[in-house]
């Protein structure tokens, strides 16, 4: 007797997924300028990534490109780890200052002291 259910094996790590980002974006809230918090909305873009024709709100902007449902989804995770968002735009580096927003890294080498 052999396995029928290949596909479902198969499809189990993305389901994981799908249901970790779920419940990870229904347990967080944001508050815009100091305002009242809020939840996200129940249809979650951020699922685009995991499904084929995903369903988003009425006002928001349809991203149909793999590469940056992707992008999105990271973006997210970055911003409920702390860390800052990823553009790939470099505007600062093409103007030739720093952003406001870089960030320095968490940890520093330290340097070697020689002699004493």
């Amino acid at each position: 007797m052999f396995n029928v259910c290949e596909d479902s094996l198969l499809a189990s790590p993305l389901i994981i997924d799908l249901v970790l980002v779920a419940e990870l974006a229904s347990r967080m809230s944001y508050a815009i300028d100091g305002g009242e918090t809020q939840s996200f909305h129940p249809v979650l873009a951020l699922l685009a990534y995991y499904l084929k024709a995903p369903r988003y709100p009425d006002q928001s902007k349809v991203v149909n490109a793999l590469s940056k449902q992707r992008l999105n989804l990271e973006n997210f995770l970055r911003v409920a780890a702390g860390l800052p968002q990823e553009t790939h735009l470099r505007i600062a580096h093409m103007m030739g200052r720093e952003s406001r927003f870089h960030r320095r890294p968490l940890f520093r080498r330290r340097r070697r002291r020689h002699g004493l």
